[in-house]
């Protein structure tokens, strides 16, 4: 196991990064202008129409051991369910009172995010559901506005809720997942809907983009000239008027449990620590070098890597969780 996990670490240090460079690029050559200019009325956030994301022909895709797999076979089948997603028909019992939803990151999707963590979660018990959201084109998912993403959100955990009969569900999101997970619960009723928030490597603090959107920002018309085909890009940047009417008030609600997992080597949500929410007792921030110092997962391979694997369990299930293996 400890053979197999070294070689998986080797191959996403040499494969995932030069992906989430790539990533980075395709980002500055599309960063919209963020054009929010006052806090909205949720009331006035048209309903976002958007296609079936649990539609009866999208394909299952096979679990993967790593992003660049994933995202390969997802190029191929956009609309694809990760093993043991969205069955409609599946009813949490006592072990598993809730629903797990798997929120991915920006130009992902949700099989390339999770093609990992749900096939895990389904076989521990885990009633398991992800949509695609936020527009975008084909397996580039979530380039839109966030806050039409968020209702989207809103309105799939509705659908879950509705279909296994809970009250409640539990989120794991990736990047802008993390992200648009808050602001379903602060504007969008997901406070009353959602027990635990566990977020990978979420720019809650916005990030620059490894310095570039903090340059473009400084040389006047630069954020223009990055393009108009990612708004959620330009709304994750340092400063941003999305986040700051997110984090305005307090950034969490007391009677959710949230869990943020960091690492040090994330290259896109820069600096690393903007990922951490504000400290509360119900606030765990975390990074996966201060339990595996050689852990070496960045940005797109956190939601493949063992050590953040065991944290998502273990913020799932606190009574149960156990000390990762290194």
């Amino acid at each position: 196991m400890r053979t197999r996990r070294l070689r998986r670490t080797r191959r996403r240090r040499l494969v995932t990064s030069s992906l989430a460079g790539l990533t980075a690029a395709v980002c500055i050559g599309v960063v919209g202008v963020d054009r929010s200019q006052a806090t909205p009325d949720p009331s006035d956030v048209a309903p976002v129409v958007a296609a079936d994301p649990v539609a009866a022909a999208d394909p299952v895709g096979p679990p993967q051991d790593d992003f660049p797999s994933a995202l390969a076979y997802s190029l191929a089948h956009p609309t694809a369910v990760p093993t043991g997603a969205n069955d409609f028909a599946c009813r949490p019992g006592p072990a598993r009172p809730r629903p797990v939803v798997l929120v991915h990151g920006t130009m992902e999707n949700r099989y390339d995010n999770w093609a990992a963590l749900s096939p895990q979660l389904k076989e521990a018990g885990y009633c398991v559901f992800a949509l695609n959201y936020g527009g975008g084109s084909g397996a580039l998912q979530a380039t839109g506005d966030m806050r039409d993403s968020a209702r989207q959100l809103a309105d799939f955990v509705g659908r879950v809720r509705a279909a296994t009969g809970v009250a409640k569900v539990d989120l794991v999101g990736h990047s802008q997942g993390g992200v648009v997970s808050r602001y379903y619960v602060k504007r969008f009723g997901g406070a009353a809907e959602v027990d635990k928030l566990v977020a990978l490597s979420p720019a809650n603090h916005g990030t620059t983009f490894s310095g570039l959107g903090l340059l473009a920002a400084a040389i006047p018309g630069g954020t223009t000239l990055l393009g108009a085909g990612c708004e959620a890009c330009s709304q994750q940047l340092v400063g941003s008027d999305f986040l700051e009417e997110l984090n305005a008030g307090g950034e969490t609600d007391p009677d959710l449990t949230y869990t943020v997992i960091a690492t040090r080597y994330d290259e896109v949500v820069t600096p690393y620590t903007s990922a951490y929410l504000d400290a509360a007792p119900n606030v765990t921030n975390v990074k996966l070098q201060d339990l595996c110092p050689a852990d070496l997962s960045e940005h797109a391979g956190i939601s493949y890597d063992d050590v953040a694997t065991r944290l998502v369990f273990n913020a799932l299930d606190p009574a149960h969780a156990q000390r990762p293996t290194c």
